[in-house]
């Protein structure tokens, strides 16, 4: 049976989200405040437009049961009645309907960009725990599954109201037999919250294997040539892996839902049996009176559609609650207590230090907590660094330190002498340019708009030789389908574009062949060092060495060795530099 405390216990509070568009440790709301504040007036109006239709089909079921018992003249005037009745209840029906289409779209539309905005206010460190297979289940399905419940909502006033008004009406024409109907729906109530609890159980487990399928489905698509090299990985990861996940997603919701099946049977059985105990063996109950008799009959009868609608409509309202309560947790996790800057200006020159600064991750392939420090540098203004050192020797993880991206466990990392806190870390990263070896190419220039920015990009674009391939028009790339390398160059060629201070780049040469090595360290790094930038360069082409200001070595995580220009010059009549 309906336990009608669900709706309110979802709605209010089923989960929280920050309602601040600035990302900086916002105080939390539940969503339904959040929608309510933002469209009150259409709110009040649907719930009202669902609560009249609920109270006008009761009082046509009323309306009808009077009916069969009255005379023809009196028959005429109830006619009247009952269709002014039933045109409001399709007013109303149709209202309600149409508003809360209306706040179930934006209510998905505001989730999502809510989850967007604290996605990308998020601390770095944060995202990656939280992982992309998650953030895409909850953009995806959970606000979903939110936005079907509210549609859902007029239904469930609707419903909620007419089954309370025929009990009503019941209790006014028998309050003996009412009492047997209550019995009935205590009955019915019970075997709801036995099955309600075990469903809640499925839905989550399912929602946590969800996660886990949308990982396989990512990776169906960035693994498709290592499957199609090998057939017998491909059918073990469609059969074992993905298929594993989605077989235990239908169990666990099979498993649920058909809890509810047996619940919604259960209910129906013990409505039919009332109605058969009421006409044939406890018809004294009712005085003598016919209409008493026949008017629990048709209200029973009429009870079904919306007991069934309600009971339907539970399922629905689970699974979001579910997927409320894994937006909030999420939300929770993602919660930021950094300022987003408001002057997003880079500044023309700047020295950036590491004092002491420390930092530990888990490395896998040691099976063990990796260490970056204690690491003191200093970074001026039109000096040109490599980093170098082995693979898994730290390098990434200092350039994501030195960048903003982690923070430092301990030490202090200083902006022209400043200290960098979580009031001015945003700030402080507006001041870097970086290309990593997992870059992420965007189809058009975002936060670049001068009057000049296409030109520009055109005429970088002919420098590295993908002005056969590319163009730029309005700020966006005309394609990104190229080759790796290719991309590597559009990705500098907007780091180069965003016109910051510092600028970092990851392995970039990398992918490059020996023509665009050359252009990139003789004259790409040589230019932006001839404007003021300072520049890091991770590297391995140790012949390119000798042309930086300061070589850093680093092993382990600590830094081991720096050497100046005039002790690289020395060494780079070796290398024919």
């Amino acid at each position: 049976m309906f336990d009608g405390q669900d709706v309110p216990k979802l709605i209010q509070g089923a989960f929280v989200i920050s309602d601040d568009s600035t990302g900086s440790s916002p105080p939390t709301m539940p969503v339904f405040l959040m929608l309510a504040r933002a469209s009150a007036p259409l709110l009040a109006v649907a719930v009202c437009a669902s609560l009249a239709s609920g109270v006008c089909s009761v009082l046509l079921v009323a309306t009808i049961n009077t009916a069969l018992a009255e005379t023809s003249r009196k028959v005429s005037e109830l006619a009247l009645q009952f269709a002014a009745l039933a045109i409001l209840a399709m007013l109303a029906r149709t209202l309600a309907g149409v508003l809360f289409t209306r706040l179930s779209q934006s209510t998905l539309a505001n989730l999502r960009q809510h989850i967007s905005r604290a996605v990308a206010n998020a601390s770095y460190r944060g995202v990656q725990e939280i992982g992309p297979a998650r953030i895409q289940s909850l953009l995806t399905e959970d606000t979903g599954h939110i936005s079907t419940f509210f549609v859902g909502i007029p239904i469930l006033l609707m419903n909620a109201v007419t089954v309370i008004g025929c009990f009503a009406y019941l209790a006014v024409l028998s309050w003996k037999i009412f009492l047997m109907a209550l019995v009935v729906a205590v009955l019915g109530s019970a075997v709801y919250h036995f099955s309600h609890v075990r469903v809640l159980k499925h839905l989550r487990a399912a929602s946590r294997k969800q996660d886990e399928l949308f990982s396989h489905f990512g990776a169906l698509f960035h693994g498709a040539k290592e499957l199609k090299l090998n057939r017998a990985r491909a059918e073990t990861f469609i059969s074992q892996e993905l298929g594993g996940a989605v077989e235990t997603v239908r169990r666990h919701r099979v498993s649920g839902l058909s809890l509810y099946s047996l619940a919604a049977s259960w209910g129906h059985f013990l409505f039919f049996a009332f109605i058969g105990l009421t006409l044939f063996l406890f018809a004294d109950l009712a005085s003598g009176d016919s209409r008493v008799a026949t008017g629990y009959a048709i209200v029973f009868l009429y009870l079904m559609t919306p007991l069934e609608v309600l009971l339907n409509n539970i399922p629905v309202m689970n699974v979001a609650r579910v997927s409320a309560q894994r937006i909030e947790e999420v939300m929770r996790k993602m919660s930021n207590a950094e300022a987003i800057a408001v002057e997003r200006t880079p500044q023309e020159r700047v020295t950036v230090e590491l004092d002491a600064v420390t930092h530990s991750y888990y490395h896998e392939r040691e099976d063990d907590i990796f260490r970056i420090g204690p690491v003191s540098l200093s970074f001026p203004p039109g000096q040109v660094t490599f980093l170098v050192g082995g693979n898994g020797s730290g390098k990434t993880t200092l350039a994501k330190l030195l960048v903003g991206l982690y923070v430092p466990e301990h030490g202090r990392v200083l902006l022209n002498g400043e200290i960098t806190t979580d009031a001015n870390r945003d700030a402080y990263r507006q001041q870097f340019s970086a290309v990593f070896a997992d870059f992420h190419l965007f189809q058009a220039l975002l936060g670049m708009s001068d009057a000049g920015l296409d030109a520009r990009a055109n005429r970088m674009l002919e420098r590295l030789h993908l002005n056969h391939k590319v163009t730029v028009h309005e700020g966006a790339f005309s394609t990104r389908d190229l080759s790796q390398g290719q991309r590597k160059r559009l990705a500098l060629l907007v780091a180069c574009l965003e016109d910051r201070p510092f600028i970092v780049f990851d392995e970039w040469a990398a992918d490059q062949d020996p023509v665009f090595k050359e252009v990139f360290y003789r004259e790409i790094v040589p230019d932006l060092k001839a404007r003021g930038k300072t520049v890091l360069v991770i590297s391995h082409d140790d012949r390119y060495f000798p042309l930086a200001d300061r070589l850093i070595r680093m092993e382990e995580g600590r830094i081991v060795e720096v050497s100046l220009s005039h002790s690289l010059t020395a060494k780079g009549a070796r290398y024919g530099v």
